[in-house]
Protein backbone atom coordinates (compact mmCIF):
# COMPACT_ATOMS: atom_id res chain seq x y z
CA UNK A 1 0.00 0.00 0.00
CA UNK A 2 1.28 3.52 -0.82
CA UNK A 3 0.71 6.18 1.73
CA UNK A 4 2.17 9.62 0.27
CA UNK A 5 3.39 12.32 2.41
CA UNK A 6 1.65 15.77 2.50
CA UNK A 7 4.14 18.78 3.86
CA UNK A 8 2.11 22.21 4.06
CA UNK A 9 5.37 24.76 4.12
CA UNK A 10 3.47 27.51 1.94
CA UNK A 11 2.70 30.27 4.91
CA UNK A 12 3.83 33.57 5.52
CA UNK A 13 4.73 32.88 9.10
CA UNK A 14 3.54 36.49 10.08
CA UNK A 15 3.54 35.61 14.16
CA UNK A 16 6.48 34.61 13.64
CA UNK A 17 8.30 36.84 11.45
CA UNK A 18 8.97 34.67 8.50
CA UNK A 19 7.77 31.87 6.25
CA UNK A 20 8.12 28.81 9.37
CA UNK A 21 9.45 26.95 6.31
CA UNK A 22 12.58 28.50 6.31
CA UNK A 23 13.26 28.63 10.17
CA UNK A 24 16.72 26.99 11.40
CA UNK A 25 16.30 24.88 14.31
CA UNK A 26 18.97 22.62 15.78
CA UNK A 27 20.83 22.54 12.64
CA UNK A 28 17.91 22.22 9.91
CA UNK A 29 15.03 23.87 8.72
CA UNK A 30 11.93 23.66 9.30
CA UNK A 31 11.11 22.38 5.98
CA UNK A 32 14.07 19.52 6.17
CA UNK A 33 12.90 18.12 9.40
CA UNK A 34 9.15 17.80 8.57
CA UNK A 35 10.14 16.24 4.96
CA UNK A 36 12.41 13.60 6.51
CA UNK A 37 10.47 12.76 8.79
CA UNK A 38 7.59 11.97 6.51
CA UNK A 39 10.18 9.79 4.70
CA UNK A 40 11.86 8.36 7.26
CA UNK A 41 8.35 7.10 8.48
CA UNK A 42 7.63 5.31 5.41
CA UNK A 43 5.95 7.80 3.30
CA UNK A 44 6.25 7.81 -0.55
CA UNK A 45 5.78 10.05 -2.34
CA UNK A 46 6.07 12.93 -0.34
CA UNK A 47 4.65 16.55 -0.95
CA UNK A 48 6.02 19.81 -0.10
CA UNK A 49 3.64 22.45 -0.75
CA UNK A 50 5.23 26.21 -1.31
CA UNK A 51 3.82 29.58 -1.30
CA UNK A 52 5.82 32.60 0.70
CA UNK A 53 9.42 32.65 -0.90
CA UNK A 54 9.06 29.38 -2.28
CA UNK A 55 12.37 29.88 -4.34
CA UNK A 56 14.29 30.60 -1.13
CA UNK A 57 13.39 27.49 0.00
CA UNK A 58 13.83 25.93 -3.62
CA UNK A 59 17.54 27.17 -3.20
CA UNK A 60 18.27 27.04 0.43
CA UNK A 61 16.42 23.57 1.46
CA UNK A 62 17.68 20.09 0.97
CA UNK A 63 14.52 18.39 -0.06
CA UNK A 64 15.80 15.95 -2.80
CA UNK A 65 13.45 12.83 -3.23
CA UNK A 66 10.47 15.03 -2.33
CA UNK A 67 7.92 16.77 -5.29
CA UNK A 68 7.62 20.78 -4.40
CA UNK A 69 4.56 22.06 -5.47
CA UNK A 70 3.71 26.12 -5.47
CA UNK A 71 0.02 27.00 -4.03
CA UNK A 72 -0.51 30.13 -6.22
CA UNK A 73 -2.99 31.13 -3.36
CA UNK A 74 -1.11 30.46 -0.42
CA UNK A 75 -2.04 34.21 0.77
CA UNK A 76 -5.48 32.28 1.94
CA UNK A 77 -4.43 30.09 4.01
CA UNK A 78 -3.76 26.52 5.08
CA UNK A 79 -7.34 25.26 3.40
CA UNK A 80 -5.65 26.64 0.41
CA UNK A 81 -2.02 24.55 0.36
CA UNK A 82 -4.01 21.33 1.42
CA UNK A 83 -6.16 21.46 -1.57
CA UNK A 84 -3.14 21.91 -3.66
CA UNK A 85 -1.57 19.07 -1.82
CA UNK A 86 -4.32 16.39 -2.23
CA UNK A 87 -5.22 17.98 -5.99
CA UNK A 88 -0.98 16.37 -7.01
CA UNK A 89 -1.91 12.81 -5.32
CA UNK A 90 -4.44 10.95 -7.21
CA UNK A 91 -2.14 10.40 -10.07
CA UNK A 92 0.42 8.97 -7.64
CA UNK A 93 -2.15 6.09 -7.05
CA UNK A 94 -1.75 6.42 -3.30
CA UNK A 95 -4.53 5.19 -0.60
CA UNK A 96 -3.88 7.68 1.72
CA UNK A 97 -1.72 10.30 2.64
CA UNK A 98 0.07 11.78 6.06
CA UNK A 99 -0.77 15.52 6.26
CA UNK A 100 2.06 17.43 8.48
CA UNK A 101 2.21 21.27 8.78
CA UNK A 102 5.89 22.78 8.52
CA UNK A 103 5.69 24.24 12.14
CA UNK A 104 5.55 20.91 14.19
CA UNK A 105 9.18 20.13 14.68
CA UNK A 106 8.38 17.51 17.49
CA UNK A 107 7.10 15.51 14.85
CA UNK A 108 9.14 12.12 14.40
CA UNK A 109 9.41 9.55 11.80
CA UNK A 110 8.05 6.87 14.56
CA UNK A 111 4.92 8.84 15.09
CA UNK A 112 4.49 9.13 10.88
CA UNK A 113 5.25 5.61 11.03
CA UNK A 114 1.95 5.06 13.35
CA UNK A 115 -0.37 6.56 10.64
CA UNK A 116 1.29 4.41 7.62
CA UNK A 117 0.15 1.64 9.78
CA UNK A 118 -3.28 2.63 9.61
CA UNK A 119 -4.25 3.26 6.10
CA UNK A 120 -6.85 2.63 3.95
CA UNK A 121 -8.69 4.18 1.54
CA UNK A 122 -11.55 4.93 4.20
CA UNK A 123 -9.13 6.16 6.79
CA UNK A 124 -9.10 8.83 8.94
CA UNK A 125 -6.63 9.33 11.88
CA UNK A 126 -4.97 12.37 13.93
CA UNK A 127 -2.37 12.12 16.65
CA UNK A 128 -3.53 13.00 20.10
CA UNK A 129 -0.56 14.63 22.99
CA UNK A 130 -2.17 13.69 26.26
CA UNK A 131 -5.65 13.84 24.79
CA UNK A 132 -4.95 16.66 23.13
CA UNK A 133 -5.22 17.03 18.91
CA UNK A 134 -2.47 17.37 16.58
CA UNK A 135 -0.45 16.27 13.77
CA UNK A 136 -0.41 14.39 11.92
CA UNK A 137 -3.52 13.69 10.40
CA UNK A 138 -3.91 10.45 8.15
CA UNK A 139 -6.58 11.16 5.35
CA UNK A 140 -7.32 8.01 3.17
CA UNK A 141 -7.71 8.79 -0.73
CA UNK A 142 -11.94 8.38 -0.20
CA UNK A 143 -12.11 11.23 1.55
CA UNK A 144 -10.03 13.65 -0.14
CA UNK A 145 -12.44 15.03 -2.48
CA UNK A 146 -14.85 16.02 0.75
CA UNK A 147 -11.49 17.15 2.66
CA UNK A 148 -11.00 19.88 -0.18
CA UNK A 149 -14.21 21.12 -0.48
CA UNK A 150 -14.30 22.27 3.34
CA UNK A 151 -10.73 23.11 3.51
CA UNK A 152 -10.69 27.00 3.82
CA UNK A 153 -8.94 30.19 5.12
CA UNK A 154 -6.58 28.39 8.11
CA UNK A 155 -8.49 25.89 8.95
CA UNK A 156 -7.11 22.91 6.41
CA UNK A 157 -8.87 19.79 7.79
CA UNK A 158 -10.23 21.00 10.77
CA UNK A 159 -13.90 21.42 9.40
CA UNK A 160 -14.00 17.78 7.69
CA UNK A 161 -12.29 16.16 10.71
CA UNK A 162 -14.93 17.80 13.35
CA UNK A 163 -18.26 16.12 11.49
CA UNK A 164 -16.66 12.76 10.95
CA UNK A 165 -15.24 10.11 13.60
CA UNK A 166 -11.47 10.69 13.68
CA UNK A 167 -9.08 7.62 15.21
CA UNK A 168 -7.35 9.28 17.97
CA UNK A 169 -3.30 8.00 17.66
CA UNK A 170 -1.75 8.65 20.91
CA UNK A 171 1.63 9.91 19.99
CA UNK A 172 3.19 11.71 23.05
CA UNK A 173 5.71 8.76 23.53
CA UNK A 174 7.53 9.43 20.60
CA UNK A 175 6.80 12.90 19.88
CA UNK A 176 5.89 16.46 20.61
CA UNK A 177 2.90 18.05 18.75
CA UNK A 178 3.21 21.32 19.52
CA UNK A 179 3.13 24.06 17.06
CA UNK A 180 5.75 26.80 16.83
CA UNK A 181 3.53 29.68 16.39
CA UNK A 182 6.24 32.14 17.84
CA UNK A 183 10.33 32.21 17.96
CA UNK A 184 9.37 32.06 21.53
CA UNK A 185 7.66 28.75 21.19
CA UNK A 186 11.05 27.33 20.34
CA UNK A 187 12.36 27.68 23.84
CA UNK A 188 12.69 24.78 25.86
Amino acid sequence: MTVAGLLLAAGAGRRFGMPKALVHHEGRLFVEHAADALHAGGCAPVVVVLGALAADVRSTAALSGSTLVDNPDWESGMGSSLRTGLATLPSAGCEAVVVLPVDTPGVTAAAVRRFVALASPSALARATYDGVPGHPVLIGRDRWAAVGELAAGDAGARPYLARHEVTAVPCEDVASGADVDRPEDLIT
